[in-house]
Formats: C-alpha cells, sequence, structure tokens
C-alpha cells in the first residue's frame, strides 16, 4: 500500500508540476521525494525484518542491477513463520 500510495502520489505531484511551473520542473515532486525520504528507508528496513534479514541488506541497492534484482527478490518474498530475531510476524501466523 506503501508504494502504491507513493506511486500515485508522484504522478499527481508531477502533473501539477507540468501545468503550473512547465516542462521540466520538478518543484513539488522533489519536495515530495525529500519528504517520503526517510519513512521509505525504515519501510525497507522493515520489509528486510519481516523475511528475517538485517536491515543493512538495503545498502545492495547502491549496486548497479544486481542490488535492485536482490531486493525486489526479498520485497517478493514471504514473511517467516512465527517470529524472529526481529520480532513476531506481522501477519499474526
Amino acid at each position: 500500500m506503501f508504494v502504491l500510495f507513493n506511486f500515485i502520489a508522484t504522478i499527481i505531484t508531477s502533473t501539477i508540476d507540468s501545468i503550473v511551473f512547465g516542462q521540466n520542473a520538478y518543484v513539488l515532486t522533489s519536495l515530495y521525494n525529500l519528504a517520503i525520504f526517510l519513512p521509505s528507508i525504515a519501510i525497507g528496513i522493515r520489509r528486510l525484518h519481516d523475511i528475517g534479514k538485517t536491515g543493512w541488506w538495503l545498502l545492495i541497492s547502491f549496486i548497479p542491477c544486481i542490488g535492485t534484482i536482490v531486493l525486489l527478490v526479498f520485497a517478493c518474498t514471504d514473511s517467516q513463520p512465527g517470529e524472529n530475531l526481529y520480532g513476531p510476524n506481522p501477519k499474526g501466523a
């Protein structure tokens, strides 16, 4: 839901930017991305904790192509059943 909301909000801010400020101006979009930066990191770390990985795995995104693929696989992986090192399963299973 977080990614979906961000996708919709980015489309809306980009559309408003192009209408109000011109074709290549990204004023509102840049402000929105700056405001959502830390919450995005927190969501990524929480998701990694759900599958039993440390939050430091988020740094793999700095490796071009491979890092993005690895994080996509991690994001699609189901949560660990029961409790892990980082707490209980958020699904309650």
